[in-house]
């Protein structure tokens, strides 16, 4: 029972319980939209210009899946793949990042990256695992600096020989033939590979050749300004005047033929060759060598007989020994048949016969007078029967009548020629036919006819029988009176022996 005088007890004051709007649960949604956001961002300020690039085939490509790379960095996408009007090539859209954006000048090249076999090398095989791609080569960064912007390009159907960023020197090779040379093949320098050559291109008139090589650093030290280069393919067989010589090279050589040089004492003495130079490439090492000679005289000389076996690039020999190589033969015909002949044009290296302190001494002409008058002559001589080759030779003739010196208008100096050869040994046979042509064989006939009919008139002649019938007796009388000598000789001492005894018996009574 509740007690009246007690205060009733208070009741609980009653509060307002407001409920929490924000809940932590909308963290993970408003995360995940600033993520979303950042990445839209992101992707927004990471997208750089669309480019169009334009090659000859698609192959390989796939829009969506193809990317551009430099240097194994990611910077754009293909994203269309479509046909010119003209349908002569296809256009294909990427879409660049926006650090791409510097190296998007006029000096940027592009080109697809798919497995290649090419000048004996083989490039582009992890692409066969990973898909074909487009290279970016942006150029040096002076290329970048220097280059205006653009957003439209060329693409190579090829890939470049070398890069932007290879440091190296490229030059100019002139050569009348390229032989196995191609875009790719090496450069070597005594059996190095030290660069590429880059390309070819007819010369003027598509008169010989331009090669352009490149040489990496720091080989390209090595390029003197008397360097000699030469072709040096992979097997060569050389049916000349030596006779069969066989030079087999690399490997690599073998499939794509290669570009070799190399320095004499000489050329290593000379500075160093600017960038872009211009060589003459010869068509082996042997020529190469020769040309490491300073001095080159121009003779000529003129054969009116056959010169069938002479080519341009037989030696020049004196005494065996090579001294200049023939440069030129050419027919010189007169239509009436009088001076018709042939001019035979070599070029002399002095340096192989005097010393550089001699040369000068006295002028080519002069040397030449002098020992023309002593019988040089120009010959030719057969080295190789089995090839037909023959060699022009310089030798001194004893019997040879007396000549001169000529020039020609251009102040070519003209040696005399003598037969020699298969034309000497003509020319030889023919005088031995012409002193037996000489000889009276008709009259001689006669003679000896006459001759032998007088002595048969006379072994048939009575006279000599007679003559012969008195020699017979005679013989014969001689013959019986010598048995007769003989017989009594015999019978007489047959006798003296008989009668010896009875003288005997009747000295002893």
């Amino acid at each position: 029972m509740t007690d009246p005088d007690q205060p009733p007890p208070a009741l609980p004051e009653a509060s307002l319980h407001r409920q929490t709007r924000f809940q932590l649960i909308w963290l993970i949604p408003i995360v995940a939209l600033l993520v979303a956001g950042y990445l839209v961002w992101d992707t927004i300020h990471a997208r750089g210009p669309t480019v169009t690039l334009s090659f000859r085939t698609a192959d390989g490509l796939q829009a969506g899946q193809t990317k551009v790379r430099h240097k194994a960095v990611e910077l754009g996408s293909v994203t269309a793949i479509t046909l010119s009007d003209d349908l002569s090539h296809v256009i294909v859209t990427v879409q660049m990042r926006r650090e791409a954006i510097p190296e998007l000048t006029e000096r940027a090249r592009f080109w697809v990256v798919r497995p290649r076999l090419s000048g004996g090398n083989v490039s582009g095989l992890d692409t066969l695992l990973s898909g074909a791609f487009i290279e970016l080569d942006p150029g040096s960064p002076e290329d970048m600096v220097k280059g205006e912007p653009r957003r439209s390009f060329n693409g190579l159907d090829d890939p470049p020989a070398v890069r932007s960023d290879e440091p190296g020197t490229t030059y100019q090779l002139q050569a009348p033939r390229i032989g196995g040379i191609t875009s790719g093949s090496p450069v070597l320098y005594r059996d190095v590979v030290v660069g590429e050559v880059l390309r070819w291109e007819f010369g003027p008139q598509g008169q010989g050749f331009f090669i352009t090589i490149f040489v990496r650093r720091p080989f390209d030290g090595f390029v003197h300004q008397g360097t000699q280069f030469w072709n040096s393919s992979g097997v060569s067989l050389d049916l000349g005047a030596d006779g069969a010589t066989l030079r087999l090279g690399s490997l690599q050589a073998l499939l794509s033929g290669a570009v070799a040089f190399d320095n004499d004492g000489e050329a290593r003495a000379t500075p160093t060759s600017p960038p872009g130079a211009t060589f003459r490439m010869y068509r082996d090492q042997a020529a190469a060598a020769a040309a490491g000679y300073r001095r080159h005289l121009i003779f000529a000389t003129r054969f009116r007989g056959s010169v069938r076996g002479l080519a341009v690039g037989a030696p020049v020999e004196l005494y065996g020994i090579t001294i200049g190589t023939v440069t030129a033969v050419k027919l010189q015909f007169d239509p009436s048949g009088n001076e018709s002949h042939v001019d035979v044009f070599f070029e002399i290296q002095p340096e192989r016969i005097l010393d550089i302190s001699q040369i000068d001494q006295q002028s080519p002409l002069e040397v030449t007078r002098n020992l023309v008058r002593r019988g040089l002559r120009m010959t030719l001589h057969s080295v190789n029967y089995l090839t037909s080759q023959m060699v022009l030779s310089m030798d001194f003739v004893p019997s040879a009548a007396p000549d001169d010196v000529s020039q020609m208008p251009d102040g070519t100096v003209i040696v005399p020629s003598q037969s020699g050869g298969l034309d000497g040994l003509t020319a030889s046979a023919t005088q031995v036919m012409q002193g037996l042509a000489a000889v009276p064989f008709d009259k001689i006939g006669r003679d000896l006819d006459t001759l032998l009919t007088g002595a048969a008139a006379i072994a048939n002649g009575p006279e000599l029988r007679r003559s012969i019938q008195a020699l017979s007796a005679t013989l014969l009388g001689r013959l019986y009176q010598f048995f007769a000598a003989m017989r009594s000789i015999t019978i007489g001492k047959s006798e003296r022996d008989c009668n010896l005894p009875s003288s005997r018996t009747r000295r002893d009574r």
